[in-house]
């Protein structure tokens, strides 16, 4: 018998690579064995370890992960994703190649009846004010256009840079500094209405329960799929909770 879809599902910070097949794999059979099954999956950024343009998909690994995602859309089950700082390049054509429906970030949706924010989660790491001011020139039209118009390869190698370079970056700087603003998120709760918010980027899995002006709010942080155990949220009309795959 069939199992029956009861529940959606939310992951982030998967940072797949081909250098990495062991987590590529885990993923493949959460697909299979999970999201399958599922109401809806979200996929909050973060999906790839860098995506350069929808060109990455002539790589086989790239369009490998994205034939998987697609079999799952065809088989009845939303998927969405919303963009993270690693793979905030992508566009209509791995939408298509994977049945995926864009979102903005942050996004505001009805969950069982509860309002609820969706956001990668980099955009609240206000203190960190390097990190910002790289967000806000990579998202700028002029230079998005003039990187992708620059050959893959090229691009690829830009994009290795920068990661070498944040990691060298968070090395000096203190913990708390990477993590989200207190303010920002409060903030968000207040400007969309929502008495729950559901973000990655940090890798600080965790469920924060803040009054918000009087009010009970609820933040869920997803973890990384960095190690071969990945970890994910589960959310129905009783509620969300973290699990383990």
């Amino acid at each position: 018998m069939p199992q029956v879809a009861s529940a959606t599902l939310f992951l982030s910070d998967l940072h797949l690579t081909p250098e990495r097949p062991g987590a590529a794999e885990s993923f493949r059979r959460f697909l299979d064995q999970k999201a399958i099954h599922a109401e809806a999956l979200y996929l909050l950024g973060d999906l790839f370890e860098a995506w350069v343009g929808d060109d990455d998909l002539a790589h086989p690994f790239h369009a490998e992960i994205a034939s998987d995602l697609k079999r799952v859309s065809q088989s009845g089950v939303p998927v969405y994703f919303l963009p993270g700082n690693r793979d905030f390049l992508v566009g209509s054509d791995l939408a298509r190649a994977a049945g995926l429906t864009l979102l903005e970030d942050p996004t505001r949706i009805d969950l069982y009846g509860s309002a609820t924010l969706l956001a990668h989660g980099d955009a609240w790491c206000s203190d960190d004010a390097h990190y910002q001011a790289l967000r806000a020139q990579i998202r700028e039209p002029a230079w998005r256009a003039e990187f992708l118009d620059k050959p893959r390869a090229e691009r690829r190698a830009i994009a290795a840079a920068l990661r070498e370079r944040s990691e060298l970056a968070k090395a000096g700087k203190r913990p708390e500094i990477m993590d989200v603003n207190p303010e920002a998120i409060a903030e968000a709760f207040r400007r969309h209405g929502v008495g729950r918010i559901i973000h990655g980027h940090t890798h600080r899995p965790a469920h924060h329960n803040h009054s918000i002006d009087g009010h009970p709010c609820e933040r869920w942080v997803l973890p990384d799929w960095y190690d071969l155990v990945g970890g994910y949220l589960v959310c129905d009309a009783t509620g969300c909770r973290a699990a383990v795959w």
